[in-house]
């Protein structure tokens, strides 16, 4: 009777170089691939039709941030309730529903004059529940990916700095822009490395609503 043996391990080995010659092509695809797509424009032009910031109505589930200037007490953030009411301290209950931001600001400006000697108001909206196209996505290897509120005149590097910056698996330079244009999904190539660790300014291309950033994780 021959004696039973366990399999070895060498048969598995044999296979490792495979492995390791089929990731590193596939490697060598996606970084060519990347390299191969044009890099974003630096300065988008935004259609004129398209819903703007200072058009934005507030609605109900939004979330506000309000920055009275030199007074920390009074600015804060606060979620307009499903009556389209916000509740602020010496300012009470006002409707905030309806309003674009700067209408909103004023308002208070006013209320809080009774208090405050020549109140500045900001009022920015900190999450909508908005639709898609007034928003900008970041996924893949960011440190917190999500969904942003899009604002005339935001660029890459805002986008990353909400998102957290990029985890230490991104691959940087070899990320992605996606774009719709003309009804079509356009990419572009995005050097995250280069914006975030030499400060290179031609690489922080301005947004669009609509726009996704993909980070892709590094190919060891």
């Amino acid at each position: 009777m021959v004696p039973y043996s366990p399999p070895t391990r060498r048969s598995g080995h044999r296979r490792h170089p495979r492995l390791r010659r089929a990731l590193a092509a596939l490697s060598l695809l996606f970084l060519s691939a990347c390299e191969s797509l044009p890099e974003a424009p630096l300065h988008a032009e935004v259609p004129a039709d398209l819903f703007l910031e200072r058009d934005y109505r507030i609605v109900p589930g939004d979330r506000l941030s309000v920055f009275v200037w030199q007074d920390r007490d009074l600015s804060l953030t606060v979620t307009v309730r499903p009556d389209g009411r916000i509740s602020l301290p010496l300012a009470g209950e006002l409707e905030a529903a309806g309003r674009v931001p700067s209408e909103l600001a004023r308002e208070l400006e006013r209320r809080l004059s009774s208090y405050v000697q020549e109140p500045v108001v900001t009022v920015i909206v900190a999450e909508t529940t908005g639709s898609f196209d007034r928003r900008v996505r970041v996924v893949g290897e960011a440190a917190k990916p999500q969904s942003l509120v899009w604002r005339p005149g935001m660029t890459a590097l805002d986008a990353i700095i909400e998102a957290g910056g990029l985890t230490e698996f991104a691959a940087g330079n070899r990320s992605v822009l996606v774009r719709r244009q003309n009804g079509e999904a356009v990419r572009y190539r995005l050097r995250l490395a280069d914006l975030l660790q030499e400060g290179d300014v031609a690489a922080n291309p301005e947004l669009l609503p609509g726009d996704v950033i993909i980070v892709p994780q590094a190919l060891f």
